[in-house]
């Protein structure tokens, strides 16, 4: 494991949901002897924001905050695509190996092999291990041309951030010739991502996927889910990732 990685992810969570409302919420128990009001304010705020979070419309709107607008992809406007990994399914035993790719992952190398199949352009994949020994990036390229039927130029498989994705991406391109890239990743994902990119001289196309239905509210988007709450931890780790980037730029 990289620890370096674990330590920065553990930090993050205190940050994060639903971390960031249990634990004023356990302070407030303790304090409803010693000082009831402040007990019950922070219980207030730690169910109140926990049950926010969980309503699927509120997630939503914290996750549209982070999506670029849908451009329909030309073909045109870049000479490689670059697919950037979101995670393994360690426990794949279903499938006969050891690992193979979560649903975020998946989706993005889905997206990916559609590009190829309509531009033409070659892939590289992205993605290390930093919580085990097998790196994103080998399971991609395996994935890709073994069920996709999409061959893959290059694998990077050292990075252990969005950070290293694009500094270790960049120097594969770069000695390949390539300046012009379409970048795929979640929509939510991709505002930090592309800035990364970019900052390694790279002109980027994003390309996103996973954008959220354009359609009106209904009564359950109001009713608490788990999946409601994950979506609103990926926006707070959006929006915390942004502001660390921006603060060690």
């Amino acid at each position: 494991m990289n620890w370096t990685w674990a330590l920065t992810n553990l930090v993050a969570a205190v940050f994060l949901p639903p971390l960031c409302l249990l634990l004023p919420g356990l302070v407030g128990l303790k304090q409803l002897g010693v000082r009831p009001q402040l007990g019950r304010n922070l219980l207030t705020v730690s169910l109140l924001g926990l049950w926010l979070l969980c309503t699927p419309w509120v997630a939503g709107r914290l996750l549209a905050t982070l999506e670029i607008p849908f451009v329909p992809i030309r073909g045109d406007e870049a000479d490689a695509i670059v697919v950037l990994g979101g995670g393994l399914y360690p426990e794949g035993r279903e499938y006969g190996a050891g690992c193979t790719l979560n649903w975020r992952t998946l989706e993005r190398v889905r997206y990916g092999a559609w590009l190829h199949r309509r531009t033409g352009r070659p892939i590289l994949v992205t993605g290390g291990a930093p919580e085990g020994d097998t790196p994103e990036g080998q399971v991609m390229k395996a994935v890709l041309e073994q069920e996709f039927g999409v061959p893959v130029a290059w694998v990077e498989d050292r990075a252990a951030n969005t950070r290293e994705n694009a500094r270790f991406s960049a120097h594969l391109l770069r000695e390949a010739g390539v300046r012009r890239i379409y970048l795929v990743s979640h929509v939510w994902h991709l505002p930090r991502a592309v800035r990364e990119f970019e900052r390694e001289g790279l002109t980027v196309v994003p390309a996103g996927t996973g954008y959220q239905p354009d359609a009106a509210p209904t009564l359950f988007d109001f009713v608490p889910s788990p999946k409601a709450l994950a979506t609103s931890y990926f926006a707070f780790h959006e929006w915390i990732g942004l502001v660390w980037y921006r603060w060690r730029a």
